[in-house]
């Protein structure tokens, strides 16, 4: 099993991805540890202990990868890769759950970048996903995976094109030049002449150019 520690001051767990047998126990504790808002997210609706049982027993028979965020052995975080054939167009889906004892410390960009490097092993070329319209946290981090989310029927659902995207995050924006201090001696004199050119134009004291 592929297992790799977290290098951060805020994160001390490990991510790996789940065998066979540890997808139903381990990813149904997950779930079911979710509380009701982050629940809602994660399925666009309220459902019962049941439904995420049925769901985690699907998701260790039918192929699907999941990623997990681990704290002290328990799975805190999930990423889940649904193979195409689960999908009537044929297009792979992926579905982020983190409980909110690790909220806002960086495990959904992880787990994020984890997901898309298996997806290009496996050789997909495009990924869809769909968020819960209300979940603004998921549609910031799809949106900088690439997503590009339409909203419908109170969900986002975005895709993601692979073939495109040959890193994870989008590369930083270019550094603005650096102001010698000859160009910044002369741009205070420009704003100054303009501004006393200002004054005596509305004062009358002088005549526009």
């Amino acid at each position: 099993m592929n297992r790799n520690s977290i290098r951060s001051t805020s994160l001390k767990g490990t991510v790996r991805t789940l065998s066979q047998q540890e997808e139903l126990p381990l990813l149904r504790d997950h779930l079911l540890r979710l509380d009701k808002t982050s629940r809602h997210d994660r399925f666009h609706g309220f459902i019962d202990d049941s439904f995420i049982g049925r769901y985690a027993e699907r998701c260790a028979n039918d192929g699907t990868v999941i990623i997990a965020y681990f704290e002290d052995g328990v799975v805190r975080g999930a990423a889940e890769l649904h193979p195409p054939e689960q999908s009537p167009d044929a297009q792979p889906e992926i579905a982020f759950s983190v409980e909110r004892s690790v909220r806002r410390k960086g495990v959904g960009s992880i787990l994020f970048r984890k997901l898309i490097a298996e997806a290009h092993a496996k050789g997909y070329t495009n990924l869809r996903i769909t968020t819960g319209a209300q979940n603004d946290a998921m549609r910031a981090l799809a949106t900088k995976f690439g997503a590009q989310l339409t909203f419908r029927h109170g969900e986002s659902t975005g895709s993601i094109d692979l073939t495109e995207q040959s890193q994870p995050e989008p590369a930083p924006a270019a550094a603005p030049a650096a102001v010698t201090p000859v160009e910044a001696a002369r741009a205070i004199v420009d704003m100054n002449r303009a501004y006393w050119r200002m004054v005596m134009q509305m004062s009358g004291w002088g005549r526009a150019a």
